[in-house]
């Protein structure tokens, strides 16, 4: 049995697509494939001209770290920094003088509504505000493409809300694309388009439906 089974995709600039289906449907495979964090067996994925399945770790890291943007389920951040560190820790790591990391940083952190909480810990935030910050770092290298993997998993149902909200938001106001992974259906509904995973395979595609 495949992970993934003849799946094909299109998926435009700025479009916001949900990826949905139960657990074990193949959605987080698809979701690392597109991040460059899997390769294929066989076939092909593009993105933005790269290709994906025959790109060289260098290529793989370069997309990654310029244009990508990763959301996971469980925040990924690093306690020992507070939020205003963790959001503009990648551009460090790029070698982005720190007051340009810093002045990019604190944009993004008003953003997301986190500018009275930018020199908290992460212990010391709420689940919400944790997924907030994450979504700020994701966006920090101003990224064509954002990813989301069970952003809204690990929060009550009124941080979900608002967590889908703010990506909303960003996909409309940043022109970003946004693919977001869900098992549920309200985060489903949030997008523009919506793809149906069963089985490793795509059953349905709001964007086929007239």
């Amino acid at each position: 049995m495949h992970a993934l089974d003849g799946v094909s995709l299109e998926i435009a600039r700025n479009e916001f697509v949900a990826v949905r289906g139960p657990s074990g449907c193949g959605k987080s495979t698809l979701i690392h494939l597109l991040a460059g964090l899997e390769q294929p067996t066989t076939g092909e994925i593009v993105v933005d001209g790269l290709a994906l399945h025959t790109a060289d770790d260098a290529a793989l890291t370069e997309y990654r770290r310029r244009q990508l943007g990763l959301v996971f389920q469980f925040f990924n951040l690093l306690p020992t920094m507070n939020v205003r560190e963790n959001v503009s820790f990648p551009l460090l790591l790029q070698g982005v003088p720190a007051e340009e990391s810093e002045r990019r940083a604190a944009e993004l952190i008003d953003l997301v509504g986190l500018t009275d909480r930018s020199t908290h810990f992460i212990h010391q935030l709420s689940g919400g505000e944790q997924q907030r910050t994450a979504i700020a770092r994701a966006l920090i290298h101003r990224p064509a493409l954002l990813i989301a993997d069970e952003p809204t998993g690990n929060l009550d149902s009124q941080s979900a809300s608002s967590v889908m909200r703010l990506l909303e938001e960003i996909a409309t106001e940043r022109m970003t694309t946004l693919i977001v992974a869900t098992h549920s259906d309200e985060v489903a509904r949030a997008a523009s388009r919506r793809v149906e995973m069963r089985d490793g395979r795509v059953v349905g595609d709001s964007s086929s439906i007239s």
